[in-house]
């Protein structure tokens, strides 16, 4: 058998592996591996990144969501879902009192929830451009035809985020309702990258089913699309799922495949997720520390932050947006990292981003 090590080392140098050499890496965690990934995956951080995180303000304007993925809280058939709806002027104002905080990024994110149009969308996407033309706005709503995908971007939206979930058709089949095509979700990932959006993909960390051959072809897709940024997390159950009684993912794990991100593409934007903080009390530090250099503070509104439950637990639900940047920076500067609140492109993007 290949010595781990010796794999680790290949991949630190040449940014690419076999799906059974990224398997072979998985199979052989252990806390000697993880330091030395980490090492260089802070290494590259570092080179294209100094000590700098980026922040990105996350509006989560509507749980109503038309579809129905086994493992999400939101999902259509969860009846002990209280839905809500941010009117339009409300996830403007949101956007406004982040820009007021010092975001120049805010994420607007929301299940696949139709009842806002694409005029409507597009009117928001406007109205905060208008005011503030130097905030970056990306959309994490899902899939849309590539029609709405391009009037999105000529309004002036500039990134979207779309978890391809999954790089196993047959796992997507699993975790997902009959009526989602996993074809179709990676078609959407195409279209966004050919329209001109940076990009952001991402995964789930053993989630049911899910195996170490799973996701390495997870790596192995980051690999070949090169998504500008690429979000993971643990999986997390949530009760009122099917499955509910499934075993969460591990922040070893997590930690581990964030630090192979960073070797597979260096400049790539790496958030350390809420999910991360949701398992383990220092997790999105240990996820700056294992490679991660991104954060999404919660600019919702705190009277509707636990309604948007995408699985138990969820952190921050009930600070407001001031008090929890204060306490993001403190918890930053704590490991020797520093909060940007720039846009942060990812290293060596030329395209537009307004």
């Amino acid at each position: 058998m290949k010595n781990p090590i010796e794999i680790l080392e290949k991949l630190n140098n040449t940014h690419s592996l076999s799906i059974e050499e990224y398997e072979l890496l998985l199979n052989n965690i252990n806390p000697e591996l993880m330091q030395l990934a980490a090492n260089y995956a802070c290494d590259y951080q570092k080179q294209y990144y100094q000590n700098k995180v980026f922040i990105r303000g996350l509006v989560e304007f509507s749980n109503y969501c038309r579809n129905n993925c086994l493992y999400c809280g939101i999902r259509r058939d969860n009846k002990n879902c209280e839905r809500y709806r941010l009117r339009i002027e409300e996830i403007i104002k949101c956007a406004n009192e982040g820009y007021d905080l010092g975001f120049r990024t805010v994420v607007l994110q929301g299940g696949e929830d139709f009842a806002y149009s694409d005029e409507d969308m597009c009117h928001i996407i406007r109205e905060i451009k208008k005011a503030h033309p130097d905030m970056v706005i990306t959309l994490s709503i899902g899939e849309r035809d590539r029609a709405s995908y391009e009037a999105y971007y000529q309004a002036g939206a500039g990134r979207f985020l779309l978890r391809h979930e999954t790089a196993n058709p047959a796992l997507y089949a699993k975790l997902h309702p009959k009526e989602l095509s996993w074809e179709h979700r990676m078609n959407c990932l195409k279209d966004l990258k050919d329209i001109g959006y940076q990009v952001g993909a991402g995964f789930m960390v053993q989630s049911p089913g899910q195996t170490n051959y799973d996701l390495a072809m997870d790596l192995k897709f980051v690999e070949e699309f090169k998504p500008d940024m690429c979000g993971i997390g643990p999986f997390i159950s949530h009760k009122d799922t099917p499955f509910a009684k499934e075993n969460s993912g591990t922040l070893e794990m997590t930690l581990f495949l964030i630090s192979l991100m960073r070797l597979i593409y260096p400049q790539m934007l790496i958030p350390a997720t809420t999910a991360l903080g949701t398992i383990d009390a220092k997790g999105r530090e240990k996820g700056i520390q294992a490679g991660a250099n991104v954060l999404m503070p919660n600019l919702s509104p705190v009277s509707v932050r636990k309604k948007y439950s995408l699985y138990d637990n969820k952190i921050c639900t009930g600070e407001e947006a001031a008090e929890c940047i204060n306490c993001l920076k403190g918890r930053v500067n704590s490991i020797g990292y520093e909060i940007i609140t720039a846009p942060g492109n990812r290293a060596g993007f030329e395209k537009r981003v307004e």
